[in-house]
């Protein structure tokens, strides 16, 4: 079969590998209809987070299910289901708890997996043509109707970026929050801005600079800060100003939840040419009110192997706690526990009140995946979010 390969910094192949087969009576066999391409891939295409050469790249994945192990009872052949980037048991203490991206069995003796991403156990990614899904009756969400629907995209965005978008608001605890700010408008920042409208916020601010993602962060309903204009606390604090304020809060001129979609990667305001990975957060911290939430759903990594000029160039991370401390801020961050949600995310999207794939904005067949990667790492040509299609 064909697979996208990783064998250095920017440089992935197209290769024929073999068919993935049963290993376990809980596995499956699934043949993918499609897969994306998401932002942390580009943390390794890019040598800022590195896996072992020969890895078959790629966490977000749906397909049909070819075959199926022996004591696999909820799922059957010829099912169509979407694959959660986190691989978990559904059985340990962690999973038991709700807490898939912690499964204690997938990596003996460390915590959490994930198809094709380094560090995340051993499992081969899904921009292939097919995949082994251990645990299949805990790893395959079963989807109606049929490969290529017009449901498709929609359904993809299921394996990662929308659940990590609905998780964000989780972290940030919106639910009805009158003022956010989403930092951050790819992939998982737009679908945040999406997962915070159906809960209820109010004004949701989305802070980038690229302007087809701000100009789709305003359709979603968002309002669209472009940091290269001015400084976006300022922007945001000033938008509150014009258009009013609660009586009796004047001087909660900020917002009540903000969110990181950047991570570590995030670039410096005065020079996007750049990078600056303590920019957000002291962003962030600026313009939180008091009592405020902070989600952070962006990457971090422990240390970073290629870290960029500029502030934080040594891999550090000045994180502005005194501030936090004083406004009584509270923090939540971490990787997506995907079974929370997967279902949920599923059923809105049959109910026609979400269409997260309405983010993408480029198929490409799965022969052509370098030049996806080099198009999308270059965030040029309006790309927002690839798919690749076997």
């Amino acid at each position: 079969m064909k697979a996208v390969v990783y064998h250095a910094p920017y440089e992935v192949r197209v290769e024929e590998v073999a068919i993935p087969r049963i290993q376990d009576p809980a596995d499956a066999v699934v043949r993918l209809t499609s897969s994306a391409l998401c932002g942390s891939d580009l943390h390794m295409y890019q040598g800022r987070i590195v896996p072992e050469p020969g890895l078959i790249l790629g966490h977000e994945g749906m397909g049909v299910i070819e075959e199926v192990g022996s004591s696999v009872r909820l799922r059957k052949k010829g099912e169509r289901v979407v694959m959660p980037a986190h691989l978990f048991c559904g059985v340990c203490v962690k999973c038991a708890e709700g807490i898939t991206a912690e499964c204690l069995t997938m990596r003996p003796g460390k915590v959490g997996a994930a198809f094709g991403y380094a560090g995340e156990g051993h499992y081969p990614g899904m921009q292939a043509e097919w995949v082994r899904v251990p645990y299949a009756d805990a790893n395959c969400v079963p989807l109606p109707g049929t490969p290529g629907d017009d449901q498709e995209d929609d359904f993809l965005m299921l394996a990662d970026a929308l659940v990590s978008g609905w998780h964000a608001a989780d972290l940030a605890r919106v639910q009805g929050t009158s003022t956010v700010a989403v930092f951050g408008a790819g992939p998982i920042g737009l679908l945040t801005v999406m997962s915070l409208l159906m809960r209820g916020a109010g004004l949701v601010f989305s802070v980038d600079y690229i302007v087809e993602r701000l100009g789709l962060a305003q359709e979603l309903g968002a309002i669209p800060v472009n940091f290269q204009a001015s400084d976006p606390v300022d922007q945001i604090r000033e938008y509150r100003k014009q258009h009013g304020i609660p009586p009796g809060e004047g001087s909660l001129d900020g917002v009540d939840a903000a969110i990181d979609a950047v991570g570590f990667q995030a670039l410096d305001r005065s020079d996007p040419t750049v990078e600056n990975p303590n920019q957000v957060i002291q962003d962030m911290a600026r313009l939180v009110n008091p009592g405020g939430t902070l989600g952070i759903i962006g990457v971090y990594v422990k240390k970073d192997p290629r870290p960029t000029a500029g502030e934080g160039a040594d891999g550090s991370l000045r994180v502005p706690w005194g501030q936090l401390f004083s406004k009584d801020v509270t923090i939540g961050m971490g990787r997506t526990n995907d079974r929370q949600y997967t279902r949920r995310m599923r059923d809105l999207v049959m109910s026609g009140r979400v269409h997260p794939g309405r983010i993408v904005t480029h198929h490409i067949p799965l022969e052509a995946a370098p030049d996806g990667y080099r198009l999308f790492a270059k965030r040029t040509d309006g790309v927002i979010k690839v798919v690749f299609h076997p």
